[in-house]
């Protein structure tokens, strides 16, 4: 995830609980509280773990592993600052976890449901590491009202 979120989450309103996993279904997930710095990432990291240009995180307060698999395989992408989570036997990455970031990290795209409102990238990070021919998300600014 590796970015800042804002000092108050997208979204006043009360979170619904969202529910997700991996592709092969070992781990899942339910997120409780309210999406929180919904953003693109175009680090390295980013690019090399998710096999694409781009990953669409969100950050929630209580992530509870469901799943058969329990939690996912963590990986320190950042040594003692960040680790991302993801299925040992799919390789789907789902959750990230940073040091200074009181939320877990989901990838959106592990959310069973990625139509909320308030999923909607509100920045993206690492502009200049991102591929010149895909359009980024624009910066915005966060609201208390969505």
């Amino acid at each position: 995830m590796n970015a800042t979120p804002a000092a108050d989450t997208q979204g006043a309103k009360e979170a619904e609980v969202r529910t997700g996993g991996c592709l092969c279904g070992r781990i899942r997930f339910t997120a409780q509280g309210p999406a929180v710095f919904p953003h693109t990432c175009e680090c390295d990291h980013c690019q090399k773990l998710g096999g694409t240009p781009v990953m669409w995180w969100v950050g929630f307060k209580t992530i509870t592993w469901t799943g058969e698999g329990g939690e996912p395989t963590w990986y320190e992408t950042f040594p003692g600052e960040a680790k991302r989570g993801f299925c040992p036997t799919c390789g789907s990455r789902v959750a990230a976890i940073d040091s200074d970031i009181p939320e877990i990290g989901i990838n959106v795209t592990a959310l069973n449901d990625t139509s909320g409102e308030d999923l909607v990238p509100i920045h993206a990070s690492f502009h200049d590491n991102a591929v010149r021919w895909l359009p980024s998300v624009a910066q915005t600014a966060p609201s208390a009202t969505g």
